[in-house]
């Protein structure tokens, strides 16, 4: 028995995953396929079994530990998804690498469970040979490196697919090999400096674009009947409020969207845009504006969504709250924005506000506990945007939970945000823009797993986010209402960055050719969000297409300060 233990661990392995080789090879059906994909599986498998054989202990250990780390990586992502791990969804993880210790807390069930089924893997390479293999002990070390080639060279070859289906421990490192491909031969070039012509003078007032977190569009009161409480639907003495409603944005994915609102990248040219042209910083200070980039995210001067130091030379005053509390970060962001709309002086301000991702729990206060019954609370107070689920298991219960649990996180990281803007600021000569990075998948309609945005088979939502123009009424801008009509319903976040460079007095005609079309022309968008937003070695974006007849909105619930009472 115990002389074939490693070979008995390496096929209850296997065996776990059986009903994914079946998934996959029924997919295939029955032709020439089906043979290719036995002759890769069987070949993969080989591979492993020969590296279990590895003569030199230290060697053998250390294939052991790094295919460990790789399968676990791969079932932990299937876990916590419900869907495959593709490539472009690999790169968008190595993207937010910032993340990895809050998500490590955030999905500690599945990482578990996933490290303990891996232990098969582990012991079954790790653990000494009982007896000796006639086949050479170089090509047994050479085998999970020819496997893992192999892999590659199928995956280069299929644009990044071809790995479903397969021994799951081959495949993060594949990909990996592809990455790391892509960033030795995939260079972009020198930053472009700015070309655009002005139309106007230098501007004499601020312009701010607020992004916040994870706010779904369909669940503000701006655009759904039982929305929560968002201050954007009533008036405010001093401004006018423009709500362009359901926008479509970027990706579903926080990195993808925020670098291309900082960089203006266009649905078909956003790679080149988003690596080469100059960024919104760049343009505001042609245009004679102080640039302010306020993270309510991060801390200790921490970079994100693919910020880089070159970037941040150009932003001439960086804020965090490194002493704040989460739950009252974005109200610190609110305090420093007041101050920077009443300094008297134009600057372009751009937000990153902590919203309401992932954990909900904590991030109000009690008094807009407004929605009941919520998620238990106390255990995730400085968790910023992930954290553990302990007990939360993804059944309808927990999910009735989590959104209460949101829709009392965006009263008050939207609804009090905005009171107190609108209160104690002075905007009559400031433009602001409002709108989230993503939506949310809130499980609304019944789908499996823990995710909530970033799946690689989103649900509409997803994509789905409020827009908003607040102008003051001092402020001689375009004609708001004049556009409103045509783009409501109907624009994206691709509109925002040419309105931006309008508002900072850039030629339109020259905008229009580089970046689209402003919000103050008809956008004509195509109302779609890219979830394969990293598509490489010749693949092609995925584009979600969201039609409002099927979005799900929040039903009618009785709230003690769900109206700002």
């Amino acid at each position: 028995m115990f002389r074939y233990l490693k070979e008995l661990l390496l096929v209850i392995y296997l065996l776990l995953y059986s009903e994914y080789y079946i998934e996959r090879l029924n997919a295939i059906g029955v032709g020439f396929a089906v043979l290719l994909f036995g002759a890769m599986f069987l070949a993969l498998t080989l591979a492993l079994y020969l590296t279990a054989y590895i003569r030199q202990a230290l060697i053998r250990h250390l294939f052991a530990i790094t295919l460990f780390a790789s399968a676990v990586f791969f079932d932990v992502y299937t876990r916590v998804t419900a869907d495959y791990l593709s490539y472009s969804s690999f790169v968008s993880l190595v993207y937010s690498g910032g993340f990895i210790q809050e998500a490590a807390y955030q999905y500690r069930d599945a990482i578990i469970h996933g490290a303990l089924s891996g232990l098969l893997l582990l012991f079954g390479i790790g653990l000494k040979p009982r007896h000796a293999l006639v086949v050479p002990n170089a090509l047994r070390v050479a085998a999970p490196v020819c496997g893992v080639l192999l892999l590659s060279a199928v995956l280069f070859l299929r644009a990044g697919e071809g790995a479903r289906g397969l021994p799951i421990m081959y495949t993060p490192l594949a990909y990996l090999n592809l990455f790391t491909y892509e960033a030795l031969h995939n260079t972009v070039g020198p930053r472009e400096p700015v070309t655009l012509a002005r139309s106007a003078a230098t501007v004499n007032h601020d312009i701010v674009l607020i992004i916040d977190e994870s706010i779904s569009g369909n669940y503000l009161d701006i655009n759904a009947p039982f929305g929560v409480h968002s201050n954007l639907k009533q008036a405010h003495p001093g401004v006018e409020i423009f709500n362009y409603g359901y926008a479509a944005s970027i990706a579903n994915c926080s990195a993808d969207t925020n670098v291309t609102l900082r960089y203006g990248g266009t649905r078909a040219d956003y790679i080149r845009i988003n690596s080469t042209l100059p960024s919104i910083w760049q343009y505001a200070k042609k245009a004679g504006l102080r640039t302010v980039y306020i993270d309510a995210q991060r801390t200790a001067g921490n970079l994100q969504n693919l910020m880089t130091d070159t970037e941040k030379k150009d932003i001439d005053e960086f804020v965090q709250f490194d002493q704040t509390s989460v739950r009252d970060r974005d109200m610190a962001a609110a305090a420093k924005l007041i101050e920077l709309l009443n300094d008297d002086q134009p600057e372009l301000v751009v937000i990153n506000k902590v919203g309401a991702h992932f954990p909900v729990h904590d991030k109000y206060p009690d008094a807009f506990m407004a929605y009941r019954p919520t998620l238990p609370r106390g255990q995730f107070t400085e968790v910023a945007d992930t954290g553990k689920r302990d007990g939360f298991n993804g059944q309808p219960d927990d999910w009735l939970l989590y959104r209460n649990a949101y829709k009392n996180t965006v009263l008050w990281n939207v609804g009090e945000f905005f009171a107190r803007v609108f209160a104690q600021a002075r905007l009559n000569n400031a433009l602001l823009i409002y709108t989230s990075d993503h939506g949310q998948d809130l499980h609304e309609r019944g789908n499996p797993g823990l995710n909530t945005h970033c799946g690689g088979d989103p649900v509409e939502e997803e994509g789905l986010v409020p827009l908003v123009v607040i102008q003051g009424d001092q402020l001689h801008g375009p004609d708001w209402a004049q556009s409103l009509p045509v783009n409501k319903d109907r624009s994206s976040h691709y509109n925002i960055f040419p309105t931006l460079l309008q508002l900072m007095g850039y030629d339109l005609a020259g905008i229009e050719a580089v970046y689209g079309k402003p919000l103050t022309l008809p956008t004509a968008d195509d109302f779609t969000f890219n979830y394969r937003f990293n598509a490489r070695l010749g693949a092609r974006p995925e584009w979600k297409h969201i039609d409002l007849n099927t979005i799900v909105t929040p039903g009618e619930a009785a709230t003690s300060v769900a109206t700002g009472d």
